[in-house]
């Protein structure tokens, strides 16, 4: 890729990220995938890794959702009869890359008792993990998550392309606000209803999808959707 289209992509990304400055109970957010890893492609959309804060998992993940779909910001996810039609042709599939291009992929979430990511830790992780780059959050919380997969990691070494380390957005208002409302009973009861709906559909979503031996979890701690893991195998094969 020519360095203007990915500095072009940065700027949409860095641009679009200011909405995170809105959602309730988000510590942190680190770009990770092509990216990160320097491989976009004019279509790359943009995975990211949120940091949530315990206890309110669900209810970060349904305000990212919610949030960015407004503005059109955030990866379609579609069915199995809708890749069955897509897969017909090579121009399907470009079609759907264009579709989820500049949108932001929400794969991953994890609080601080999931800060040490699930394994396998294997080299293909240790690259995607070692370039990922913090956009939006606390310095100090993000060195957290940094320290618990030290071990097997290795230091993160990426920063965003203009030189600067470390995330430029923090929490607003709005959402510090949001977050001191919803820290009690009521919010207990929003994380209770929206974990019961997500589980659901993601339990539905588990046998209607298409899977490459998947890489999923689901639990009050982590959220990570990868259904399709063959470029990882494919890399492993490579390396």
């Amino acid at each position: 890729m020519s360095n203007n289209i990915q500095e072009q992509k940065w700027q949409k990304l860095l641009k679009r990220a200011w909405l995170f400055r809105f959602i309730p109970f988000v510590d942190f957010v680190l770009v990770a995938g092509s990216m990160a890893m320097g491989s976009e492609e004019e279509n790359s959309d943009f995975d990211v890794i949120v940091g949530c804060r315990q206890g309110r998992i669900f209810t970060a993940r349904f305000c990212c959702w919610f949030v960015f779909g407004l503005f059109g910001w955030r990866r379609v996810n579609l069915g199995r009869s809708d890749l069955q039609n897509i897969e017909i042709s090579n121009s399907g599939r470009s079609d759907l890359r264009r579709l989820n291009s500049d949108k932001f992929c929400f794969s991953h979430f994890v609080t601080p008792a999931a800060y040490r990511l699930s394994p396998p830790h294997n080299t293909y992780w240790q690259k995607l993990y070692q370039s990922i780059v913090p956009v939006f959050g606390e310095p100090q919380i993000i060195q957290k998550f940094y320290d618990a997969n030290a071990d097997w990691a290795g230091p993160v070494r990426n920063s965003p392309p203009d030189g600067s380390f470390g995330p430029r957005l923090r929490a607003g208002a709005v959402s510090n606000g949001m977050g001191w409302l919803l820290s009690g009973k009521l919010g207990n009861l929003m994380e209770k209803t929206f974990r019961k709906i997500q589980v659901k559909k993601i339990e539905k979503g588990l046998a209607d999808v298409p899977k490459y031996n998947p890489r999923i979890i689901y639990s009050d701690n982590e959220l990570e959707f990868h259904p399709h893991t063959k470029r990882i195998e494919d890399f492993l094969k490579n390396s």
